[in-house]
């Protein structure tokens, strides 16, 4: 069985950073048609816009780039409901406990992020990777 994956922001974001290493290893990930749900396309304009400082015009390429590559799902209310319950379980912050019940409810087996615990399985199904330490 291929892993179905899904991707948090920080590593679609890698995508367009200058770090060779971790761009490379992004695209790599996005080749796969990993899931995202909207709250991480929504996150990743916010950093470009905040952060990065990119011109809307380049802020559409990208996302008109993730869209492609990528199985958006929406969030509904089981899905902040599960996400509160992961919270309380796991002690992630509200936002990542939300990535982490979208990845399980759109059946993730793997959820790459830099921003959780490396390794970490969650309810025995959902396993957390840091693809950046995987080869380091």
């Amino acid at each position: 069985m291929q892993d179905k994956i899904f991707l948090d922001s920080n590593i679609l974001l890698y995508a367009i950073g200058n770090d060779r290493y971790k761009k490379s290893l992004s695209i790599e990930l996005i080749k796969k048609t990993p899931v995202i749900t909207v709250q991480v396309l929504n996150e990743i304009p916010n950093i470009m816009i905040r952060k990065l400082k990119l011109s809307y015009q380049d802020i559409h390429r990208i996302i008109d780039f993730i869209i492609q590559k990528c199985i958006i799902h929406s969030i509904d209310i089981i899905t902040v409901r599960k996400a509160l319950d992961i919270s309380e379980k796991y002690k992630y912050s509200y936002y990542d406990s939300l990535i982490i019940a979208s990845a399980l409810e759109n059946n993730c087996n793997t959820l790459y992020t830099e921003d959780m615990h490396h390794s970490q399985n969650i309810e025995n199904i959902l396993k957390i990777i840091n693809p950046f330490l995987l080869e380091s």
